[in-house]
């Protein structure tokens, strides 16, 4: 991973609305691992470069969106370059699972994390979570409400901020719409547009809108707060953060995770395994948990300090595999008119 390369997505042309182009990371030797990754380069690197040295391989990264890549292997097939698909969804590795792209890991791997966290067909796993919460300012709203569904209510008009082209925003409407049916989240995206909410380039944005008093609430992932804290102290912020109780939608855990291609050539798949098996130890979680702020799936690691256990919560109860159906639900946020 010594020069950064470049290369175009030649997958679906309707993919094209949902990211990036990919990009590539690799060394002039011939790579003995190649991974794409849906995860952030800058996020991930680091953890990149110890699990090439962990290996002692050779090992290449093409960056991209995660459901754009996910359109991209289906498209290769048993001919793609790819050993190891690290996805920052479960939604695109259940797209892969469903087409059988993915080969079966082994009992050994799968055991490691909770089976609400990785794939029903034993195709793919979690390696980190991230759970949807609502964040809020204090001065405006003294107690943040309980459900999304109450923020469609008419005393919210003008005062909610969020990210509609944020993938993680896109799985909890998939979510909605598995849980409650297509109709029950057209129309809770209405009531949404009704309200008029602000848009935001990225999560962290949304944040910072709370914490001005701009607006009033936002919808982000939870690790947005805890990673701002972090870096400018608790007591700087005036923004919080409230986790939907009772298995309300916009409560959603959602994971990234990994699989293993099928068509990767034995040796590359040795290493793609060795791999899985490395973003599951103690080493990576705790990588995962101090870094990201995210929540740790393996290895008896601990969240960071502050953030609530992953036990404490209540999400939906919910196939994370399913969450594949990205492209419907991108289709109706544009046909109602957010994006």
């Amino acid at each position: 991973m010594r020069r950064p390369l470049a290369r175009t997505l030649t997958a679906l042309a309707a993919a094209a609305l949902l990211g990036p182009m990919l990009a590539a990371c690799g060394s002039d030797e011939p790579a003995d691992l190649v991974i794409y990754s849906g995860r952030n380069e800058n996020l991930v690197k680091p953890l990149i470069e110890k699990l090439e040295k962990h290996l002692g391989a050779n090992v290449e990264v093409r960056y991209g969106d995660s459901a754009e890549l996910s359109a991209q292997l289906m498209e290769e097939g048993d001919k793609t370059e790819a050993g190891l698909f690290l996805s920052q969804d479960a939604g695109a590795l259940g797209a892969l699972s469903k087409e059988h792209r993915l080969a079966p890991l082994p009992k050994a791997t799968l055991d490691k994390v909770a089976p609400e966290y990785r794939g029903s067909a034993g195709d793919w796993t979690g390696v980190s979570g991230r759970a949807r919460v609502i964040a809020y300012h204090p001065d405006k709203v003294p107690t943040p409400p309980d459900s999304v569904h109450e923020l469609v209510k008419p005393e919210w008009k003008g005062k909610i901020g969020f990210n509609p082209t944020n993938a993680s925003f896109q799985a909890f409407v998939t979510g909605m719409r598995i849980l409650e049916g297509d109709d029950a989240a057209r129309t809770w995206l209405e009531g949404l547009k009704a309200n008029k909410p602000k848009a935001y380039d990225n999560n962290l944005k949304v944040l910072e809108a709370v914490d001005k008093g701009e607006v009033s609430v936002g919808l982000i992932n939870h690790y947005y707060w805890f990673e701002q804290a972090a870096e400018k102290g608790e007591d700087k912020l005036k923004a919080r953060i409230h986790y939907l109780p009772k298995g309300d939608p916009g409560g959603l855990v959602n994971v990234a995770g990994v699989g293993i291609l099928k068509g990767a050539d034995k040796k590359q798949a040795g290493y793609a395994q060795k791999a899985v098996d490395y973003l599951l130890s103690a080493e990576s979680q705790s990588y995962f948990a101090e870094e990201t702020k995210e929540y740790p799936l393996a290895a008896g690691v601990k969240q960071a300090k502050g953030v609530p256990p992953l036990e404490t919560l209540q999400p939906p109860k919910i196939d994370l595999g399913r969450l594949d159906s990205l492209k419907q639900t991108l289709a109706m946020i544009q046909d109602v008119g957010l994006v």
